[in-house]
């Protein structure tokens, strides 16, 4: 097994994850706790949410908070209890999102707005809410999880795809914006991720094999290749890095747009 880095920048950082109960979430959660950050997080799944807590020792158990990231009021609540119980959030990882499947027949505005507001709206406003306690702190680093989807153009996902499409945009503003501050922000798209939800819903022998076949590199992208990834975007050893889309796919979108 390779041996994960350490980032000496993330120890007793405080670190906020939506979506971090389950699925890349947890991974995110459990490989900053490995860092010795001090770590939040909030899931609308309550029950997943106390159990993964559970899994660490009562020294280093993340704060977690159940909550709806389409309630933005409820998510500025925990954003704030969060950070008067550990201080302020210096990361900010807005990875909470659903990649529910539909065509565009069967779109309707509501379904619209349901797919923007559970996959892109919450980054902005989580953003808005921890930036003047991030400046205040000398700065600090975001990280919105995009995925590569808009970049291989999907079918049957337009309003996902116009999410993650939209935060490339929004992280390359905000970067431009909050600069001053020494706040940093990026974009982390990952490829075909295993994960217990893929696997329960569209996962199958024939389709890991396919898209094998379609990325560079020949193994399937875990969620921990994604906490990689994220504790270098959140450390000091990206500390010129700003306003850019990196892609953890093993190559699938290259050959996607390529080919």
């Amino acid at each position: 097994m390779t041996q994960a880095a350490t980032y000496s920048s993330l120890a007793n950082r405080v670190v906020f994850v939506s979506g971090g109960a389950s699925g890349i979430g947890a991974s995110l959660v459990n490989a900053f706790v490995g860092q010795g950050a001090r770590v939040a997080f909030c899931d609308i799944d309550a029950a997943a949410g106390a159990a993964l807590c559970e899994q660490h020792d009562a020294t280093v158990r993340p704060w977690f908070a159940p909550c709806d990231v389409r309630d933005i009021e409820a998510l500025r609540r925990v954003l704030d209890d969060a950070a008067a119980a550990l201080g302020p959030i210096t990361v900010l990882v807005n990875n909470a999102g659903r990649d529910d499947r539909h065509t565009l027949a069967e779109l309707t505005p509501e379904r619209w707005n349901e797919c923007l507001s559970v996959n892109l709206s919450h980054h902005v406003f989580a953003i808005q809410r921890v930036a003047p306690g991030m400046a205040a702190a000398g700065g600090g680093s975001i990280i919105n999880l995009g995925s590569i989807s808009w970049l291989r153009g999907r079918p049957n996902l337009v309003g996902y795809t116009a999410s993650k499409a939209a935060i490339s945009g929004i992280s390359r503003t905000l970067a431009r914006e909050l600069g001053g501050e020494n706040i940093r922000v990026n974009a982390l798209l990952p490829g075909a991720v295993v994960t217990d939800r893929q696997a329960a819903l569209w996962r199958d022998d024939s389709a890991d094999q396919q898209f094998i076949d379609l990325q560079c590199l020949k193994f399937r992208v875990e969620p921990k290749h994604i906490a990689d990834m994220a504790l270098f975007l959140a450390s000091e050893q990206s500390a010129a890095v700003t306003g850019q889309s990196l892609i953890v796919d093993a190559g699938l979108a290259q050959v996607s747009v390529v080919g």
